[in-house]
């Protein structure tokens, strides 16, 4: 699983470690990762402090690639804030989203009510048309009956 994470130097065990500080759910979704949790680099493994790194850790933990961040940073802020993008951009385009899927489940409904009332019509329609036709019948075997 792939982490953002931040070099951090542990004083009681003189080495560094890293803060995870996000973690990929998805392609295009992060969690950030509200607990501290570290990890521990090992002896010998010196970095910048405070540096940005995109981890990924196996299953059981352990780091399988560490890598540094700044050209993944640079490729969101060129796609996402260069353009405008924010989150309260995308927070009001969910909620225009959310304003016309409500606005079309009205709509849906009100053609589903408008399409159950014109079935009705139609059979109240076919009912008097019935009606007539028999009335019909009924008149013109009276009208025989009495020639």
């Amino acid at each position: 699983m792939l982490y953002l994470a931040q070099v951090h130097k542990n004083e009681f065990l003189e080495q560094y470690q890293l803060r995870l500080l996000a973690r990929q759910e998805t392609d295009d979704l992060w969690a950030i990762i509200p607990e501290e949790a570290f990890i521990l680099l090992g002896k010998g493994n010196t970095m910048c402090e405070k540096l940005l790194v995109l981890v990924e850790l196996s299953p059981t933990g352990d780091i399988e690639r560490l890598e540094d961040a700044t050209n993944w940073v640079l490729y969101l802020v060129r796609a996402y804030l260069s353009t405008g993008i924010t989150p309260d951009f995308l927070q009001e385009e969910a909620e225009r989203a959310e304003h016309w899927r409500q606005a079309l489940t009205l709509q849906n409904q009100d053609l589903a009510r408008r399409s159950l009332e014109l079935e009705a019509r139609r059979e109240q329609i076919q009912a008097l048309e019935e009606s007539l036709k028999k009335d019909r019948n009924s008149f013109h075997k009276e009208e025989r009956a009495e020639s």
